[in-house]
């Protein structure tokens, strides 16, 4: 497994591949990362994950600066599958004068997640457009549990012609239904205990919604308050058509339910496909 630190270095290494399978991550590897990259590895035999904490999509209050950084453990992982390359830059050679061009995106961008973090998905978009450029992936590989996140990042590759194929991963989860993250770690056992209600207030709302109810407001206020009574601060319950990422309207069949709320200081977010 190679390591790169340098842009040059990395391209020169890459340019004789004729299929090249990408997963960016920004580290603290867990088993969601891993499923992402040994489905990389099936479809291609250079695989290279990128590892970088990307300032340009957290808000100043949010937790840039404790976001768990783990480069050691995480490569050790990635030699134990089979990595070819890996991508870990330090932050001054992606950025190494502030970043002033930033793309104009979508109105979708500031829906959901936008709304309450905003700016989030401009620098999402700005550091996978940058790392794709670097790169020059022939297949990207992304996690459905960032719904909106995979959205906004086809939609980019789409309108500006970018030669990647995203593919899409089933969202990996812990026994009770959690989906896995990195900041799950944040929880103290009482928490963690309570963290999968989230995943179960979605899942009745899929049920609902598979029985033939058509309430979607009401549907989204019923979870919402369940979720507060049992101690959490709902940013968003919400219904949305998949294709478009809009409201749900009642003749929609291709659904999509996401949530974002908040355990004491840590912020969980989910969806479920209907």
């Amino acid at each position: 497994m190679k390591i790169f630190n340098d842009i040059t270095a990395l391209r020169k290494s890459l340019n004789s591949q004729q299929q090249i399978a990408f997963v960016p991550t920004m580290g603290n590897l867990h088993a969601g990362h891993l499923a992402l990259i040994q489905q990389a590895k099936q479809l291609s035999d250079c695989v290279v994950v990128s590892i970088f904490v990307n300032r340009l999509q957290f808000l100043p209050h949010e937790d840039f600066n404790q976001y768990p950084r783990t480069l050691d453990d995480d490569c050790r992982l990635l030699a134990e599958l089979n990595v070819n390359t890996v991508f870990a830059p330090d932050e001054e050679i992606l950025f190494p004068t502030p970043q002033e061009f930033l793309l104009a995106l979508p109105s979708v961008a500031n829906t959901l997640e936008g709304e309450f973090r905003p700016g989030f998905f401009q620098g999402v978009a700005t550091i996978v457009l940058k790392l794709f450029n670097i790169i020059q992936p022939h297949l990207a590989l992304l996690g459905k549990k960032d719904y909106q996140q995979l959205y906004i990042v086809r939609e980019m590759v789409r309108q500006l012609n970018l030669p990647v194929e995203i593919i899409a991963c089933e969202t990996v989860r812990a026994p009770d239904g959690l989906a896995l993250s990195s900041r799950n770690q944040y929880l103290n056992k009482v928490q963690r205990l309570e963290a999968c209600h989230l995943y179960q207030a979605l899942l009745q709302i899929k049920k609902e919604i598979i029985s033939g109810c058509k309430e979607f407001l009401t549907l989204q206020e019923n979870a919402t308050k369940d979720l507060i009574q049992r101690g959490w601060k709902v940013d968003y319950i919400r219904i949305q058509k998949r294709s478009l990422l809009t409201p749900a309207q009642i003749n929609d069949e291709d659904l999509v339910v996401l949530g974002a709320a908040w355990l004491d200081k840590t912020r969980l977010i989910d969806n479920l496909e209907i």
